[in-house]
């Protein structure tokens, strides 16, 4: 449930962000998504009284979550250029394509096994990608 309610929020952020993002900067753009995220971010982790899980987080916790902040806002740069430039309907399936490669590196990096369903699938999210695109 909680993926499904993901893939449509995030049907929506694209929407959102291409009619958002018309006639300026798309770096201000991300900015201003961020600073909301932020807020809810925080404000939901303070609201659960989580506040004590801060001191149990590990160097290794800390390194890999500051790498996929980096990750994340690199993707976010790109995402809002692409979406200034181009449709909706063309940029969200590329951006979706993440789950391919995601699968990919899950086995390089993690040790993941790759099913054939797995690559099944992936080879399919990358079909439907050029079918989309073209």
């Amino acid at each position: 449930m909680y993926a499904l309610l993901s893939a449509v929020f995030a049907a929506l952020t694209a929407v959102f962000a291409k009619k958002g993002v018309s006639n300026i900067d798309s770096d201000l753009a991300m900015a201003i998504r961020t600073v909301v995220i932020t807020v809810i971010s925080w404000g939901l982790f303070f609201w659960k009284g989580n506040v004590s899980g801060i001191g149990t987080l590990t160097r290794q916790n800390w390194r890999y979550l500051v790498f996929s902040g980096l990750a994340t806002g690199l993707s976010w740069i790109f995402y809002f250029k692409a979406l200034q430039m181009g449709k909706v309907s063309q940029v969200a399936p590329v951006d979706k394509m993440s789950v391919a490669i995601a699968i990919l590196l899950s086995v390089v990096f993690l040790g993941e096994v790759l099913t054939w369903k797995m690559a099944l699938g992936a080879a399919l999210i990358i079909a439907g990608t050029i079918v989309l695109i073209l």
